[in-house]
């Protein structure tokens, strides 16, 4: 019960990582705010993370590439459980295009929603959270090798592990540590929903994939006090794949 008496905010939680994020903390006592644009699951997903053990599960519509909406989400936290402690940045998005096509509205999207929402969360945090309070980043393998289709991602995720460790070194003096989780190929839609994967220009054997539970517990971990000394860290969850590219 490393969560017990403490609130974490968990950005796409209703679905893919963001939820198997939210079971885990849910497992260990926290009261949960998850943000998420997509509410039709809401109400079951709330249920199922109260018997898993949660003390509160509040939902916050956000469109994380929206100031406002950033802010109304965390005022969630703190003006209905009192408390803000935990942080995990999960909500992301894919498009695959070769560079050529990519409009300059694609990169919008595509930054703001896996960089730019992760940053104004990291801001509201700062603000809100007393000593002790962490951030976690679910970026990815593509920061340090990736593939074809998908450059405003990688660059996105790569952004978001420069991020992580200035938000760990300006977290120093407000007691509040940052680290980031890289996954790999996780058995999620966005993996499946991969043209790479679905032309054979990339391969994936059975031990490369992962399950979102897998990303949870290295999440939860980072964000426990049994991490206390661990800020500015990126850790692989890819079951070895991304030593053998």
């Amino acid at each position: 019960m490393r969560f017990l008496n403490k609130t974490a905010l968990v950005t796409g939680g209703l679905g893919g990582i963001g939820l198997a994020c939210a079971r885990q903390l849910a497992s260990e006592g926290a009261s949960l705010v998850l943000a998420d644009l997509v509410a039709d699951r809401a109400e079951a997903i709330s249920d199922e993370l109260r018997s898993l053990g949660a003390t509160t599960v509040l939902f916050a519509r956000c469109d994380v590439s929206s100031e406002a909406d950033v802010v109304a989400a965390c005022d969630v936290a703190t003006n209905q459980t009192g408390r803000f402690d935990v942080l995990v940045n999960v909500a992301g998005m894919m498009i695959y295009k070769p560079i050529e096509d990519l409009t300059g509205d694609d990169w919008h999207k595509l930054l703001g929603v896996n960089l730019i929402g992760a940053a104004l969360f990291t801001r509201e945090a700062f603000r809100r959270m007393s000593s002790g309070g962490a951030v976690v980043n679910v970026s990815s393998i593509h920061t340090v090798q990736t593939s074809p289709l998908v450059a405003p991602y990688a660059a996105a995720k790569a952004a978001l592990g420069s991020l992580t460790r200035s938000t760990s070194i300006e977290g120093v003096a407000k007691g509040i540590r940052a680290n980031a989780v890289l996954p790999g190929a996780i058995d999620t839609p966005m993996l499946w929903a991969s043209p790479n994967l679905k032309s054979g220009a990339e391969k994936l054997e059975a031990a490369d994939v992962g399950q979102p539970e897998n990303v949870a517990k290295a999440v939860a971990f980072l964000a426990s006090d049994d991490a206390t000394f661990i800020t500015g860290a990126s850790l692989n969850v890819d079951g070895g794949r991304l030593a053998k590219l």
